[in-house]
């Protein structure tokens, strides 16, 4: 029998990996993405001898990128070298204070009891409430897909449901780590991981105190020679398992006919027939943009209006002549009033006046990623997503000139005038480069329960044959959950065709 043919539409990290599986289900696979170079949002900016990952900046969970090789007959270590880190990030707060997690618990209780003793055992206490968090709502909402309530409710047992209260998973973020700590530090701390799927901790849901724990228990590790060269592996690992690459092939329709989808059309008009598309993109520019013939019965005009889009993010890509030795690996700089920060950035619209800033300096670990004696700094702020009430291209250039100036005061000494190699990506550059909706780094915000446990499901309810993976769909961002959206998103494939899917 003929195989199937699938389409999947952009090369992000979710595309390959739907790629890689369905490869190994024995479908005829051809990846198509609009721009030079596939990874989506993680991609790679180099020059004048510096290198510069442009998305994710940190691999959790290594185990399912190791999965995703192992899904197509290969092996992780043949293509990427992991690297630990320790510390895991340094943290440093207005007044002067300054924390180094690691993963080696020893360490990190010795440099709480310097500024937070008060708070040893609730921190310990937190990181079981987060071990429990994760055994309870991992299998359910991380590792298998669903496709309605009904579903969702059939797959939570008794004994969650009876955990549910003492979880309290309808708390905040916020609420939670103000309940386990008295330390201002430490609520601060554990509130920024809910900024890890764009959210606000004051509005998010308290299930992502599971984070922390995920990041302790599976480590924080780096890829040497930068997060790019997953995007290459597994690219590379696709071409040998026979998947059809074609780059700057933009798609400007899914087209559907008699509630099937039938292929795509590219923008020089190309139409591509299969059985089967698996849409990467941004799921809410799909429905929006890519599926103009559609009678889109829940992410019609009106509500792709009115849902909310996670924060996205002001980078500056800073290539320095002279290294900054106080900074470690993965450093946060944190705002002196963290609710007025995501206020403005989700209530009010506006780029924070004192945000938050992330600085990752990979040079640090890796001399190959800047010249000699230099840093290859990629600063980030949390920024809200497009919206008419101004213009990055007007704003930028006095905002970047803002965060600079506030990294000097913050120990980062004649920052300014030892760049000589800059480059901006702002909210609107990511709509453009992307296709994000709004600019959106992670699809929908998670600052609410329906957006945190029911985004746009990986079976498409609107025509058959029309599947979603990414970081816009089920289970949600970041490296480890776009890669298992790519694993769901072939196994419901294989599983609506009768059959087997890779990891059956």
């Amino acid at each position: 029998m003929k195989a199937k043919r699938v389409i999947i539409v952009g090369a992000g990290l979710g595309g390959l990996s739907a790629a890689l599986h369905l490869a190994a289900s024995g479908f005829q696979v051809t990846l198509l993405e609009k721009n030079p170079t596939v990874g989506g949002k993680l991609n790679r900016i180099v020059a004048d001898g510096y290198t510069f990952d442009t998305g994710p900046s940190l691999v959790t969970m290594p185990d399912i990128l190791r999965d995703t090789f192992a899904a197509a007959g290969a092996c992780l270590e043949d293509y990427l070298t992991l690297q630990p880190l320790d510390p895991i990030c340094r943290y440093r707060w207005p007044d002067g204070a300054q924390l180094d997690l690691s993963a080696d618990l020893s360490k990190t209780v010795a440099a709480l009891r310097r500024i937070a003793p008060e708070d040893e055992a609730a921190f310990f206490r937190f990181l079981s409430y987060g071990a429990d968090l994760y055994t309870a709502t991992a299998p359910v909402f991380l590792f298998s897909d669903f496709r309605n309530w009904r579903q969702l409710w059939q797959r939570l047992d008794r004994q969650l449901l009876r955990q549910l209260p003492r979880l309290a998973t309808l708390k905040t973020v916020a609420d939670r780590t103000t309940e386990f700590f008295s330390s201002p530090y430490l609520r601060q701390l554990f509130n920024r991981y809910a900024t890890y799927n764009g959210s606000s901790p004051y509005r998010a849901q308290a299930t992502f105190c599971l984070i922390p724990y995920v990041e302790f228990a599976f480590g924080a590790w780096y890829v040497a020679g930068g997060l790019y060269r997953i995007a290459e592996a597994l690219l590379q690992v696709a071409a040998a398992r026979g998947v059809t690459i074609q780059t700057n092939a933009p798609v400007a329709e899914i087209v559907v006919e008699g509630g099937r989808v039938q292929g795509v059309r590219l923008e020089d008009n190309t139409f591509l027939a299969a059985e089967v598309v698996v849409s990467n993109a941004d799921s809410l520019y799909t429905y929006a943009r890519l599926l103009p013939g559609l009678r889109r019965r829940t992410y019609d005009d009106r509500r792709l209006a009115r849902i909310e889009p996670s924060c996205s993010g002001f980078i500056l890509l800073l290539g320095t002549r002279r290294r900054f030795d106080t900074l470690a690996h993965h450093n946060i700089f944190f705002s002196g009033d963290y609710p007025s920060e995501f206020s403005e950035i989700f209530d009010t619209l506006t780029p924070p006046r004192d945000p938050t800033i992330y600085v990752c300096a990979t040079s640090r670990t890796d001399p190959t990623q800047a010249p000699p004696g230099g840093e290859n700094l990629f600063v980030m702020v949390n920024a809200p997503a497009v919206c008419e009430a101004y213009d990055w291209d007007d704003i930028a250039s006095a905002y970047r000139h803002h965060i600079v100036a506030r990294l000097e005061a913050l120990g980062l000494t004649g920052l300014s005038e030892s760049i000589v190699v800059e480059e901006r990506l702002t909210p609107k550059r990511f709509a453009g480069w992307f296709n994000a909706h709004r600019g959106a780094i992670y699809g929908l915000s998670s600052n609410s329960l329906r957006n945190a446990f029911w985004r746009p499901p990986i079976r498409a309810q609107e025509a058959q044959g029309l599947y979603f993976a990414g970081g816009g769909t089920h289970p949600g961002g970041g490296i480890p959950l776009v890669l298992l959206s790519g694993k769901l998103a072939a196994a419901a494939v294989a599983e609506d065709f009768g059959l087997p899917s890779a990891t059956d």
